[in-house]
């Protein structure tokens, strides 16, 4: 979250656990953790993921129904700020 925008729409995420969903009757879906914060404090949150830290590819999920501008936006801000701290490429 870097700005006004991201606290009003992700503010209250905070510290999640996964979500267990159900794709059919019979079909279970687990979503792992969602994480949302300021820069320094998402860093250090994904830092103690030991999901995180073993892999190799990571999908970031973003909020496409808010649209291209704010997810561009989103995906700048991982970019810029979250990335190079993570060591990610």
């Amino acid at each position: 979250m870097v700005d006004d925008r991201d606290r009003a729409y992700f503010g209250g995420a905070g510290d999640g656990d996964d979500q267990i969903g159900f794709i059919d009757a019979n079909t279970r879906a687990i979503f792992g953790r969602s994480y949302a914060a300021e820069p320094d404090a998402l860093i250090e949150q994904l830092k103690k993921d030991e999901a995180i830290a073993e892999a190799d590819t990571l999908l970031l999920t973003v909020p496409n129904q808010l649209g291209v501008a704010y997810n561009a936006h989103v995906l700048g801000a991982i970019l810029t700020h979250v990335a190079p701290a993570m060591g990610w490429r």
